[in-house]
């Protein structure tokens, strides 16, 4: 019985280190395995449309590499939002001065604006008015107001846009239409729907 018991013993304490890295090999394989499982199991945090940081009766100023003034935003209330880049203001007032410098001036209950300014989304009493200005031929191009409940415009190319009604002065004329595409570089205005107006013949010299 005691040889029996010592040839165990014997036997044991010679596989018994095989057993266990045997045992040891079969867990860091099955942990090697199940790892990436269970990292790609959890769900990447998708950016939420939340703002960042507020403003309240705020004015901000952008100016040129010359010092010169680009733009100026004002409001009531204004939320950054980090995903979009994007800044939306309650009761909005926009000051922007092109490259010809020539002023353009914006307003309504809210808008959503780009980093810079430079394209605007006016909503609820949406105004826009360009200041005349003479150009580089000579020419002079009259005072020009964009009204209605939606505009989109882009500050220093000129370019304003709408898929609602909106009405247009210019100078001493007055249009109305359902939806307008108006470019001022290219001096091309697009009206759709139920266009009407009143065009007056120009002063007499």
């Amino acid at each position: 019985m005691i040889r029996f018991l010592r040839a165990g013993t014997e036997y044991l304490s010679l596989y018994l280190p095989v057993v266990l890295m045997g045992v040891l090999a079969l867990g860091t394989y099955w942990l090697v395995r199940s790892t990436p499982q269970l990292l790609a199991s959890v769900p990447a945090s998708l950016p939420r449309h939340e703002p960042d940081y507020f403003m309240r009766k705020f004015s901000v100023k952008t100016f040129d590499a010359a010092g010169r003034l680009k733009s100026e935003v004002m409001g009531t209330d204004a939320r950054h939002y980090p995903d979009t880049d994007t800044l939306e203001i309650d009761l909005v007032r926009i000051r922007s001065i092109n490259e010809e410098s020539r002023l353009t001036m914006a307003s309504a209950k809210r808008a959503l604006t780009n980093g810079d300014a430079s394209e605007v989304q006016l909503f609820g009493d949406a105004l826009v008015v360009r200041e005349p200005v003479t150009d580089k031929d000579g020419s002079l191009q009259p005072r020009s107001e964009f009204r209605g409940e939606f505009l989109h415009t882009y500050m220093t190319s000129g370019r304003i846009k709408s898929h609602l009604p909106v009405e247009l002065v210019r100078g001493r004329d007055r249009v109305t239409a359902d939806t307008m595409d108006f470019d001022d570089h290219e001096r091309v205005l697009q009206l759709k729907g139920r266009v009407k107006g009143t065009l007056m013949p120009g002063l007499a010299q």
